[in-house]
């Protein structure tokens, strides 16, 4: 009983150490293809790659991700490219603008809006084996739609 009490703190350090090391995306292949983009990204706890991008003219930025992880469909690897554009309470969001938000993801060629807990997100969804550039399109059309949805939501704020 002394051997394994004594193992113990030495046990409980390093599940310590594990939880406080930062959490890296499940696929390096997107970071690759990032860098190879010249994009700056950071890594956010839940493993997804966080890029800020600068409207400078408008004095506004916007808040992409892309999944640090993929799902299979039929066998295709998909990820996501994800942008805040509101929140549910705060942009007042009811049922007479989540059917417009619905009609309006009919429109869109590519991408729709979908929400998570409060947030409103503008979510494209890809093969995975898209190219940088490809993966760097997507993200700015997330970016600009997202952006545009929060000006008309919530007029001048900048919050996502």
């Amino acid at each position: 009983m002394t051997t394994s009490l004594s193992r113990l703190p030495a046990a409980l350090l390093a599940c310590a150490a594990l939880s406080a090391a930062p959490v890296l995306a499940a696929d390096a292949s997107v970071e690759a293809r990032l860098a190879a983009r010249g994009m700056q990204f950071e890594v956010d706890s839940d493993g997804d790659y966080k890029v800020t991008y600068s409207y400078k003219q408008e004095n506004r930025t916007q808040l992409v991700f892309v999944s640090g992880t993929t799902e299979q469909v039929n066998g295709i690897s998909i990820r996501e490219v994800f942008s805040p554009a509101g929140q549910v309470g705060a942009d007042r969001i009811d049922g007479t603008k989540a059917l417009a938000l619905l009609a309006n993801s009919r429109s869109k060629k590519l991408g729709s809006w979908e929400l998570s807990g409060d947030v409103l997100y503008f979510v494209i969804k890809l093969p995975d084996n898209v190219d940088g550039a490809a993966l760097e399109a997507a993200m700015d059309i997330a970016a600009e739609t997202a952006d545009n949805k929060e000006i008309e939501l919530s007029g001048t704020k900048d919050a996502l």
